[in-house]
């Protein structure tokens, strides 16, 4: 199985197994809390938090690959591409870092995200296979089956959630590793975009996690912006590779 396709496949995973996190955990604590204690806007704003503290890297890299695409494309339309990707998102990284002050009094953590060197001991030459990744998919699925016996769903939803962050994050760190493939690849357009379609369709789905659960009228635009604009890329270079492989 070629190595970068099971990344990708892995990439998407994640993204459902967050979102089921996500809301088996918020459904499993609104059951068990008295209305009185049940904050919902508090974890409504944790959404937020969560939001801008995993959009920024996962920004960050599509404007790393920008760049790289601005001195090595040889199609106008890859580099008119990259340089919206390099303005919008740019841009969106600001907007978050400014609202991540205002709301929570202090910068965007650099740690939020950025568990690239405990997982590269954990991986090592084995992380494009998948690995430990088949092993906390195994665990997910156990996972799954403890949570239908009664007594187990708070501690298992929280766990679950828990441990869906942590594989998102994962899987992006491994998205991040290709940018040396990306400099190095004899076609480089076909390079990109292949990586460009599964970055872009990450954001999306973390934009759709976050549109129903954010409290902020700014992370509901912003992540309404974000499936709007990457969904038209998407297409657009699916489009493109269509037509180049004809």
């Amino acid at each position: 199985m070629n190595k970068k396709f099971l990344v990708y496949s892995l990439v998407g995973l994640l993204s459902s197994v967050a979102a089921t996190g996500f809301e088996l955990a918020n459904s499993i604590q609104a059951q068990s809390l008295p209305p009185s204690k049940n904050p919902q806007t508090m974890r409504s704003v944790q959404v937020d938090q969560h939001f801008i503290e995993m959009m920024i890297p996962h920004h960050q890299d599509a404007i790393a690959m920008a760049d790289i695409a601005l001195t090595r494309t040889k199609r106008p339309e890859v580099k008119k591409l990259a340089e919206a990707i390099k303005k919008d998102q740019a841009r969106e990284v600001q907007e978050m870092r400014t609202w991540y002050k205002q709301w929570y009094g202090k910068e965007v953590p650099l740690t939020s995200m950025n568990m690239a060197s405990m997982n590269m001991g954990m991986m090592g030459n084995s992380a494009m296979q998948g690995t430990p990744m088949m092993g906390m998919g195994k665990d997910m699925m156990n996972m799954g089956q403890d949570m239908m016996k009664p007594n187990s769903m708070m501690g298992r939803g929280q766990e679950m959630m828990n441990m869906g962050q942590n594989m998102m994050s994962m899987g992006q760190n491994m998205m991040t590793m290709d940018i040396e493939a990306l400099k190095t690849a004899s076609d480089f357009d076909k390079e990109f975009v292949r990586q460009m379609v599964p970055h872009h369709q990450m954001a999306v789905m973390m934009a759709q996690m976050a549109i129903n659960r954010a409290t902020r009228p700014e992370t509901r635009t912003l992540a309404q912006s974000i499936i709007k604009s990457q969904n038209a890329e998407i297409a657009q270079m699916q489009g493109w590779q269509i037509a180049w492989n004809r």
